[in-house]
């Protein structure tokens, strides 16, 4: 399949939205974008890396601006091909990753093939398996095996935030609390010690539990603790000698990953368990006082845009953030209806992100 990056990219997004490219499965589209790239974008220097596909500049300009944005998609729910619709007046284009996040791609895809003239160099990075583990990450990937890709003064993910630039994200990190007793038959119960019964104080911390809102630099970020797992059992006539709840915690960027999971640790501190923590990313500060995030906030309020708010997910921003590169996330789509068999993206934030960031890449003023 060719796609044609000159084309409105609406019309791109819809075309990307037609290649089915579920996480793993993404090497038809890294092949259709490789090849448009090479054939239709000019000063770009073009790699393909799996199926992870990088171009960029080398115009010797002061700045470098990095557009990154995932290629892959949850799995297809008769979703695909997509199509348009009108809803409530307003022109939609639905289908799998419409959201989330091929209209992101098509608007970063279209400008490299049609800013002629910017005020600085430009990255593009079109990668794999976002939607799935941390292991199997592209970006991850290139991070480890050509970092030098990610060097940059800013980078924008095209990740839906409904025009909004929705800066940094929240950390997370999961850990499991496990508790023991003593098993028995339920019919002398009294000779055992049950586990699960043990669980009460632990969920009633839980309950009891209230979550911090911290404002960084305008924007801000709601914590949030909670259980998203129990396990526990043996047979319906066995009192259970092992229990364990995993708690999810999502915490601001001003806390690093080691002080989110003491904090966790404290919630539970003197009760009688053992804590282990399985997962863990930490957040990313805003760093809205970069000189050229200031540059892309002036243009997104010149264009009357969403302005600025914070990012409750974790988004690969971290990653950058961990490098001391601002990041920010900014794309057309409703986070909401990511994933959404109904997903859905108003064609008009396609356009208005499309012309934001081409007038920021310009350095237009208005």
């Amino acid at each position: 399949m060719t796609i044609d990056l000159r084309a409105d990219p609406i019309t791109l997004a819809a075309a990307l939205v037609d290649i089915p490219s579920v996480s793993r499965d993404e090497a038809a589209i890294a092949d259709t974008v490789t090849w448009a790239l090479r054939e239709q974008t000019t000063g770009f220097e073009v790699l393909r890396h799996g199926n992870t596909v990088l171009a960029r500049t080398d115009r010797g300009l002061p700045t470098r601006v990095i557009l990154a944005g995932h290629l892959d998609t949850v799995p297809i729910a008769d979703n695909v091909p997509g199509h348009f619709d009108v809803e409530d007046g307003e022109q939609v284009l639905r289908g799998c990753g419409s959201v989330d996040m091929k209209s992101g791609d098509a608007v970063f895809l279209h400008l490299a093939a049609t800013v002629a003239e910017p005020i600085c160099d430009l990255t593009l990075i079109c990668y794999d398996c976002e939607e799935i583990a941390a292991e199997f990450n592209g970006l991850g990937r290139i991070e480890r095996e050509l970092p030098e890709w990610l060097d940059g003064d800013l980078a924008i993910l095209g990740e839906p935030s409904g025009g909004w630039i929705e800066a940094g994200c929240q950390g997370t990190l999961r850990a499991r609390l496990t508790v023991t007793g003593t098993r028995a038959h339920t019919a002398r119960a009294w000779l055992g010690d049950n586990a699960i019964h043990q669980l009460a104080p632990i969920l009633q911390r839980l309950r009891d539990y209230r979550p911090r809102q911290v404002d960084i630099d305008g924007c801000v970020y709601r914590e949030g603790l909670s259980a998203v797992e129990v396990t526990g059992g043996v047979a319906g006539n066995v009192v259970p000698d092992a229990a364990s709840v995993v708690v999810n915690f999502r915490f601001a960027p001003d806390r690093s990953l080691d002080e989110a999971t003491e904090h966790v640790r404290q919630v539970f501190s003197g009760l009688d368990l053992s804590f282990e923590r399985t997962d863990g990313a930490p957040g990313a500060l805003p760093g809205l006082s970069a000189p050229a995030a200031k540059d892309l906030v002036r243009q997104v309020h010149a264009h009357g845009g969403g302005g600025v708010r914070a990012k409750y997910g974790w988004t690969d921003v971290s990653r950058f953030a961990a490098r001391g590169i601002p990041a920010v996330n900014f794309g057309p789509g409703d986070p909401n209806l990511a994933h959404k068999v109904d997903e859905r993206v108003p064609t008009a934030q396609i356009t208005t992100v499309t012309q934001i960031l081409r007038d920021y890449l310009t350095g237009r003023t208005h």
